[in-house]
């Protein structure tokens, strides 16, 4: 695998591609007239999705047209060792509601490992990204970059953890497993989707943890995370964002959320 080293350029092509990113989503976000419709899973998806991830395969149809690209609202392109991972608007019900948590999720695999994302969270004055051996970090932009780093907490009773919602817990058949953490934590929020992730790096939270997601979902969020210090992996376990499902600790707490998540 390649040195971070190798991924400036792509690091950089990802923040001009949020740049691009925020530009069509702000300029629409509590639009009176936004153009809404329901897919086949039941989740809503607005024009600002289909806008947001057309800019983005169009910029690297041009700038980087040998790689193949993955996104939520359009079909698979390309074959390649290297593939853009893009969820166009994560958090489109907080979209069309006019709540400001939400973002566009980049990340670049290659070879089946995630190693470079951008997060961009206009509505939050927000962004977070990261290079495989080379850092997290949030800023502005990537010209005043601040490093980010996990907490140090040790122990679950002292412990913040942030979800989506329960009721995907109850349906995996891990609700009781998941209550009963929640009530061992110190404290717990649902902070949802990408945010959870984002402070969990930032040393904010130290658990984060979802029972059903998407790779695109994910991936974004998986590196940052690792090059925070702390670890992503899939509920039972298992590393990475391939796996349907993530918890993502500071590090010190994995394996015991682990052993009582498990089944």
């Amino acid at each position: 695998m390649a040195s971070s080293k190798s991924f400036t350029d792509d690091i950089r092509l990802a923040h001009v591609m949020a740049d691009d990113a925020d530009s069509i989503s702000m300029a629409r976000f509590k639009a009176q007239d936004l153009d809404v419709r329901t897919k086949p899973d039941r989740t809503p998806v607005t024009e600002t999705d289909t806008a947001v991830e057309e800019a983005i395969r169009r910029t690297l149809s041009r700038t980087r047209p040998r790689d193949a690209v993955h996104g939520e609202e359009m079909q698979d392109s390309g074959s390649s060792p290297r593939r853009w991972i893009i969820d166009p608007i994560d958090g489109t019900a907080n979209y069309l509601r006019g709540v400001p948590v939400w973002a566009t999720l980049i990340a670049l695999e290659v070879e089946g490992e995630i190693v470079a994302s951008v997060v961009s969270a206009p509505a939050l004055g927000r962004r977070w990204w990261a290079t495989k051996g080379g850092g997290a970090f949030t800023g502005r932009s990537i010209l005043n970059p601040t490093e980010i780093r996990t907490s140090k907490v040790s122990r679950v009773e002292d412990a913040s953890l942030s979800y989506a919602s329960i009721d995907g817990w109850i349906e995996s058949g891990r609700g009781q497993g998941f209550v009963d953490l929640m009530r061992e934590v110190w404290r717990s929020r649902a902070y949802g989707d990408f945010w959870s992730y984002m402070l969990l790096a930032e040393g904010a939270v130290d658990i984060a943890c979802e029972p059903e997601l998407q790779l695109y979902d994910m991936a974004a969020l998986d590196v940052i995370v690792r090059e925070a210090g702390g670890r992503f992996t899939s509920i039972d376990g298992k590393p990475g964002p391939y796996h349907g499902n993530a918890l993502a600790t500071n590090g010190p707490l994995h394996d015991a959320v682990l052993e009582r998540l498990s089944l």
